[in-house]
């Protein structure tokens, strides 16, 4: 009897539930042909490193990775070759109301989980510029993204909840307008931010309570051909902070540097600085007299360790 309950237990559990590498592959080489497919045979909370690799090909699908998994990493064969992408934009008209879909549920891919690794492998939104295009939309913390490509067009990148501590490093990022947005914690190293057209880089909805927004450091940014206005940041909301320091800024930038959202309100409280940067646009005697240069004092309290704490102050005692 007991014989039988443990093969029907055996039988029952599920086969990829170790630390064992799992292969994705379009062509059907691999387990699975799909992310999406790979991701779903994971076990919840997982207390071990999983590693999803996903072989050279376009996988067009709109991936989730659900609040309850975590240390996933998923891993191309190469940024330039493996590709998730989807199409969706805000005014795609939704069947049920006949309205658009509007920016939050144009995501390519989805990361609600924690303890989340994204390494060379391309994230795009290849819809027409009809709207917003989310490529990479964000809700867990402790996500990191090595050698990334994140293509798309307006609003990119949406770094989703406040207080959510997200690394992207030697990362490539494209887009139009407002690209790289949200209420998250942020630190950009040595990435590329291209500017597909006049316009703004970052629109930050920092929380006044959360110290950190986005850090920009030794990153370099770049425009296509024919771009010559484009603001560092605008607040999407009034604290939001974006500081750019060791950065090569390209001539693209415009001298004020910032935009207040035509709100003079904004200057009072949007967190807007720079520090030490180089190259054409980073001159500063003509930037918005209510952004911030940091001395090298203050510049050196901005840390990986130190905008990454865990801020208790919420608690009750």
């Amino acid at each position: 009897m007991f014989a039988a309950i443990f093969a029907f237990t055996a039988k029952a559990a599920n086969p990829y539930d170790n630390p064992d590498t799992i292969f994705v592959a379009r062509d059907g080489t691999g387990q699975f042909r799909t992310v999406g497919e790979a991701v779903e045979v994971c076990r919840a909370f997982m207390e071990y490193h999983k590693v999803i690799y996903v072989k050279n090909g376009i996988y067009k699908e709109k991936l989730i990775i659900p609040s309850w998994l975590t240390n996933i990493e998923i891993c191309g064969e190469s940024k330039e070759k493996t590709i998730i992408t989807y199409d969706d934009h805000a005014n795609i008209r939704l069947p049920e109301t006949n309205k658009g879909m509007g920016t939050f549920r144009t995501y390519t891919v989805k990361v609600e989980g924690n303890d989340i690794t994204f390494k060379n492998i391309t994230i795009e939104n290849n819809a027409a510029r009809l709207g917003q295009a989310v490529a990479l939309h964000t809700e867990g913390d402790r996500l990191v993204f090595i050698n990334c490509r994140l293509l798309g067009n307006q609003d990119t990148v949406y770094t989703g909840v406040g207080g959510t501590r997200l690394y992207f490093k030697n990362c490539y990022i494209e887009g139009t307008t407002d690209f790289i947005f949200g209420p998250s914690t942020a630190w950009f190293e040595n990435c590329t931010i291209h500017s597909k057209q006049n316009s703004y880089v970052t629109a930050a909805s920092t929380p006044q309570d959360v110290p950190f927004g986005y850090v920009f450091n030794h990153c370099k940014l770049t425009a296509a051909d024919g771009v010559n206005k484009v603001y560092l940041g605008r607040p999407w909301r009034p604290y939001g902070y974006t500081l750019f320091m060791n950065c090569e800024l390209g001539s693209h930038i415009v001298p004020s540097g910032w935009h207040n959202w035509g709100k003079t309100s904004n200057e009072q409280t949007a967190r807007y600085m720079e520090y030490n940067n180089t190259g054409d646009g980073a001159k500063t005697s003509e930037r918005a007299a209510w952004s911030k240069q940091l001395t090298k004092k203050e510049a050196a309290q901005v840390t990986l360790e130190n905008v990454f704490k865990t801020d208790t102050s919420w608690t009750i005692e």
